[in-house]
């Protein structure tokens, strides 16, 4: 059964003639004929009482048509609901993002877009690396922006920000009033570091196995804030992004001396991906900023 057939079959049914049902689709009277055969061959039972081109709908025929109008209501319903969604002008952008950047760099990002396109409005989830990620491989969000770049070809990476890195310590360690730092000067320090699911650890890590000097990690937190918690309790020393929600009272930011200490963020997309108008278009004004 196709959904043409019951758009022809509630057509005959409402104007009960075959020749001008045909003209009213643009179809030939056989073709349309066919249509209606086949359908009742497949359900059964004769749908009309036909006298020559005349038609007039049986019990079986008013018994069904309801089902079809439901059908076909339900099915223009979702049509109109695709459409809004994906519209360029006024669609819906699903968008998965990292915790601490819905501090401050997605709630100006979304205002940003919006004054240009008010009309637009955002699905929004967020979590850690691995909970995002997952909101992009099943689906459910069409972007993702994050501080770890693909390693996977399928995906392509859209640079956004560039945050110098930090040592944090607390007011009253004995680095607390350096004007600068290097790291190697933190070796044996308890250190705050990161879960798994952190993008920063594995950036963190392989960058601490380069400069060739070890960390004495004593906590591993779940997220950046927990992170600055801890360092503001005196609990250990670590190494931050200085960006909003992190700059808690009884921390100090210390520059770090060596070069290429920084934290990315930037569009995490999958090329692969079917994008509506309306996401592309989000897409491309984000790559805009970039300068791509």
């Amino acid at each position: 059964m196709e959904l043409t057939q019951l758009e022809y079959f509630l057509k005959v049914a409402r104007m009960e003639h075959l020749t001008r049902a045909a003209e009213s689709l643009s179809i030939t009277q056989p073709a349309l004929s066919h249509s209606i055969l086949k359908l009742e061959a497949e359900l059964g039972v004769p749908l009309f009482e036909r006298k020559g081109r005349n038609l007039k709908i049986n019990r079986y025929g008013m018994m069904f048509s309801k089902h079809v109008e439901m059908i076909l209501q339900e099915v223009e319903r979702g049509k109109k609901e695709i459409e809004e969604h994906s519209n360029p002008e006024s669609g819906v952008i699903h968008l998965a993002y990292l915790n601490i950047l819905g501090v401050d760099l997605i709630p100006k990002l979304i205002r940003e877009y919006q004054l240009l396109n008010p009309a637009i409005t955002f699905e929004l989830s967020q979590g850690d690396k691995g909970a995002i990620l997952n909101q992009v491989e099943e689906g459910y969000s069409d972007l993702m922006i994050t501080s770890e770049q693909p390693v996977n070809e399928t995906y392509e990476w859209v640079p956004m920000l560039s945050l110098p890195l930090y040592l944090v310590v607390s007011n009253e360690h004995r680095l607390a009033d350096q004007a600068s730092v290097h790291l190697g000067e933190i070796t044996g320090e308890p250190f705050v570091g990161l879960k798994h699911n952190c993008s920063l650890k594995n950036s963190l890590l392989a960058r601490v196995h380069h400069e060739n000097f070890t960390l004495a990690a004593t906590y591993d937190a779940e997220d950046l804030q927990t992170v600055a918690g801890f360092v503001a309790a005196g609990l250990g020393v670590s190494v931050l992004p200085r960006t909003a929600g992190l700059n808690l009272e009884g921390i100090k930011w210390i520059p770090i001396a060596e070069e290429g200490w920084r934290w990315e963020v930037g569009l995490h997309l999958n090329k692969e991906r079917f994008l509506s108008p309306a996401t592309a278009r989000f897409v491309a004004f984000i790559k805009e900023k970039a300068g791509l």
